[in-house]
């Protein structure tokens, strides 16, 4: 399975995303998620899209299905590649969302459970009475039955996911540390080689990029273990 990595934009200026992805010039995925997005704004995205380069917009849109219709329609006029929403917004809303996109390049992806949660504050915090991975199993189903083209998970679930949606849907996993880089706030995590051995077909890579001396290096790197 070929998988491809996407470099994430999480930065508070049009000049230093544009610096990032010309050093990232290896790579052709960039993520814009709340915090470029709300800085900057739609024309941010559609110079990323008219320079050529596949956005995957993380908006992660959860609202009633007649709101996220319109957003995920907003998003494919765009011209975004990926966009996301959450798994727990139910079936009405994911399928409001494929209704928005159809006809258009833009695909949905569902987010399941993020990967910051352990499984302790999922249970404790959140007040879900499962584990991380049966959320995710059960989210995953429901959300690619609904019309969603892919899912979003921690890398260690990528099993699961594969085994609730076959091999058809895509699987997009953030949480994905190389070796040589610190773990930071991520707890369910796994090296990008790893990652692509267990189905993934997208990686999504902030900090060990963007905080490296050399982020082409960095991106070098990764993509090296994902040949």
């Amino acid at each position: 399975m070929n998988t491809e990595l996407i470099v994430v934009l999480d930065v508070d200026s049009r000049d230093d995303a544009l610096g990032i992805v010309d050093a990232c010039a290896g790579c052709r995925w960039f993520k814009v998620g709340s915090q470029l997005f709300t800085r900057c704004g739609p024309d941010l995205v559609r110079e990323l899209v008219a320079a050529d380069k596949k956005v995957m917009l993380d908006l992660k849109f959860y609202d009633i299905p007649n709101t996220v219709h319109h957003g995920a329609a907003a998003a494919a006029d765009l011209g975004v590649s990926l966009c996301t929403l959450h798994a727990s917004g139910g079936r009405a809303m994911i399928e409001a969302a494929r209704h928005a996109v159809e006809g258009s390049e833009t695909r949905l992806l569902a987010v399941t459970v993020l990967t910051s949660f352990s499984e302790t504050a999922w249970r404790d915090e959140v007040g879900v009475p499962e584990s991380p991975e049966t959320s995710v199993r059960r989210l995953a189903a429901q959300s690619v039955d609904a019309g969603a083209h892919g899912i979003v998970c921690s890398p260690l679930e990528i099993g699961v996911v594969r085994e609730a949606v076959g091999d058809e849907a895509m699987v997009v996993t953030p949480g994905i540390r190389p070796a040589w880089a610190s773990q930071n706030d991520q707890q369910r995590i796994m090296t990008p080689g790893d990652a692509k051995k267990a189905g993934a077909s997208y990686i999504v890579v902030g900090r060990p990029i963007l905080t490296h001396a050399d982020p082409a290096e960095a991106v070098r790197l990764i993509q090296e273990e994902l040949v």
